[in-house]
């Protein structure tokens, strides 16, 4: 049985942890580089632990690793060996495992709960771009090409054996034929794929989340499928898009509602004014069973959701 659905058979929702890089910020540490959140993997992994944890304590059934910009090309422009990023990228799966087994040592934290998983994030190729183009899927690539970049950071990340991978904010339908290619290779792998979107209907690059959901659905390793760092009003529609075509468990995790400036690096306009649990709540009566959040989401955020599943 796949990780997800082990433990979607015993409980109605799986939560997932909620955005890393903001909240990183949130606490008071700068995340205005390239490498975004991947830089504490080399100047204070104690911080991603942090991070973890905090979710954890607020109900996440899963943690996803500090990896989502952590790439062999983004450490070694740093001056780093291939080995050294090598450790760096398999060292973000280590941090949350770590953290994962400490908590799961104190067996007042078993009370409603199942062992959390930890997720290896595969961010796209545009996150290690660091120019927003994550947020159009406009690479100019082959499908070959994207393989390329992704085999040796997936190889580096499946040998640290993680619970499953996150291929996540995926922004056109090409990047996830390269994913699903390389993940043949390791057929004992399970991964989730979510996409972003750019309105209720199509994602990033334009093209329908319902042919993309249609062609993950015939994905034998492909455990969930969804969006994240999307808007929290367009969610319900891509629900209803994604459950007309695919019978797989729908994941969502969107971010606070604010619009990314790949130029300035930060958010602009206001964040959610809704209590982010009962938004969650709509989106699981619309029939998503992963849920958590994306950037600027926050552990308080996660105690919600977690107070309605575990009631």
């Amino acid at each position: 049985m796949n990780p997800i659905a082990e433990i979607l058979s015993k409980q109605k929702v799986l939560i997932i942890d909620g955005a890393f890089g903001t909240e990183l910020e949130r606490k008071g540490y700068d995340i205005n580089d390239s490498l975004w959140s991947a830089k504490f993997l080399m100047e204070k992994p104690e911080a991603i632990g942090e991070v973890h944890k905090d979710y954890l304590e607020a109900g996440s059934d899963c943690v996803t690793t500090a990896s989502y910009q952590a790439t062999y090309e983004g450490f070694m422009k740093r001056g780093m060996s291939e080995a050294e990023a090598k450790a760096l990228i398999q060292s973000s799966v280590k941090i949350a495992q770590n953290v994962r087994d400490d908590f799961w040592k104190d067996s007042k934290n078993h009370t409603k709960r199942q062992k959390p998983l930890v997720a290896a994030s595969v961010g796209p190729y545009g996150a290690y771009l660091a120019d927003g183009s994550e947020f159009t899927g406009n690479y100019g690539l082959s499908v070959e090409e994207l393989m390329r970049f992704h085999r040796k950071r997936l190889a580096t990340l499946i040998e640290a054996k993680p619970d499953l991978l996150a291929c996540e904010t995926i922004p056109c339908l090409m990047e996830v034929r390269a994913l699903c290619a390389l993940l043949k290779e390791y057929p004992e792998v399970s991964s989730w794929v979510s996409f972003s979107a750019k309105d209720g209907t199509h994602i990033n690059s334009g093209e329908s989340v319902r042919e993309c959901a249609q062609f993950l659905e015939a994905q034998k390793q492909i455990v969930a499928i969804g969006i994240n760092c999307t808007a929290p009003q367009y969610i319900e529609s891509l629900i209803s898009e994604i459950k007309a075509v695919s019978s797989k468990p729908i994941i969502v995790y969107p971010n606070g509602g604010s619009t990314y400036n790949a130029l300035t690096k930060t958010w602009d306009g206001i964040s959610k004014s809704t209590s982010y649990g009962k938004m969650a709540y709509g989106w699981f009566q619309k029939g998503a069973k992963i849920i958590g959040g994306c950037c600027q989401t926050t552990p308080e955020d996660i105690a919600q959701i977690a107070k309605w599943v575990r009631a």
